[in-house]
């Protein structure tokens, strides 16, 4: 069997004898119809490249890998907040906690917290103790702050500001026991001045090192008495 196309044109030739087939194939014209949507989108497309705009039609994929949890974010360690805790609460060198890490890694939001509580538990229908409390922390930690430098002390205003403030919480431990006892006046008064000896014990241990020598009382005194109006701020006397 032949087969010779010329234009088009087919002919099978048979090598037998038999009837020559011939004939002609037409091939239509095949038109691509694309929408004037599609049109328009291009001519944008290259439009916007050619200025400078490309960026545009750029799809940014969200990167699961990069989102990190919201206390991360905020730079919270609650496992270091508690442990600092442990250590202002039991300042005895015996324990073996390193007491240290208070003031060498501060941080805000524990202080922060420990303030917010004693304020809650110094309102008693005055609201605006919460807000003076918050104000005398600050200022009092940069008093402090101020006088250790003058004394020769390397500490920094944030170290200042969460040693005082974590220092709050025997003042807190003792709070419900003056609810208990608050009709003995003898044994209130000797709970509150164990209160404001271990606050201040626990915050001059760690801001009072061997590099004021001779000095050491001078800063000593202001923190105790910072305790003692945090105190009276609580009891109002």
């Amino acid at each position: 069997m032949q087969f010779s196309p010329t234009n088009g044109d087919f002919t099978f030739v048979s090598s037998t004898d038999a009837e020559e087939l011939s004939g002609t194939i037409d091939a239509p014209d095949i038109t691509l119809n694309i929408g004037p949507d599609s049109t328009r989108d291009t001519y944008a497309t290259t439009f916007l490249r050619q200025r400078g705009y490309g960026w545009l039609l750029e799809v940014e994929e969200d990167d699961t890998e990069d989102t990190k949890p919201l206390l991360e974010e905020l730079d919270i360690d609650l496992k270091d907040i508690y442990y600092k805790i442990r250590c202002v609460l039991m300042p005895m060198p015996s324990l073996g906690f390193n007491r240290q890490v208070v003031r060498d890694n501060p941080d805000f939001w524990g202080p922060l917290a420990v303030v917010l509580l004693f304020s809650m538990i110094s309102i008693y229908g005055q609201f605006r103790v919460v807000s003076w409390i918050i104000t005398i922390w600050i200022f009092g930690s940069l008093m402090i702050f101020l006088l250790a430098r003058v004394l020769g002390g390397e500490v920094s205003y944030g170290q200042v500001l969460g040693v005082i403030g974590y220092s709050l919480l025997p003042l807190i431990v003792i709070a419900p026991l003056l609810l208990v006892i608050g009709g003995f006046d003898i044994v209130s008064t000797l709970i509150k001045l164990f209160g404001v000896f271990w606050a201040a014990y626990s915050a001059a241990s760690l801001l009072v090192s061997d590099e004021f020598k001779t000095k050491k009382p001078l800063l000593i005194y202001p923190i105790f008495l910072l305790y003692i109006y945090f105190l009276s701020l609580y009891t109002g006397v």
